[in-house]
């Protein structure tokens, strides 16, 4: 089952994005680019690292560079959960609880 985002980066992971540059397979000297983006752990990178290994082993294009950023945009001590209540026009402090 598929993790929503937010759990992920209350585990650690952050999420990493990766540009990778690949010759055509009919036009070696032709460079092309793709981009990808998954919620990985740093340093180790173990998402990114299988879909690098699954692009030598099925994709016809041969990586020419890849680069990467990674950003933990959560963590666990950032997150607070409040509970409130709005409509439309005013605010109703009922069942508000900061932590």
């Amino acid at each position: 089952m598929e993790k929503h985002p937010v759990e992920l980066m209350l585990k650690g992971y952050g999420l990493t994005t990766a540009e990778m540059t690949y010759r055509m397979p009919d036009h070696t000297h032709v460079l092309n680019t793709y981009l990808w983006q998954d919620y990985d752990l740093a340093p180790d990178y173990p998402r990114l690292f299988e879909f690098i290994e699954f692009w030598h082993s099925t994709i016809e294009g041969p990586l020419h560079s890849v680069r990467f950023t990674h950003r933990k945009q959560l963590s666990a001590g950032q997150w607070r959960h409040v509970v409130g209540e709005f409509d439309i026009g005013k605010f109703s402090k009922r069942n508000l609880r900061l932590n």
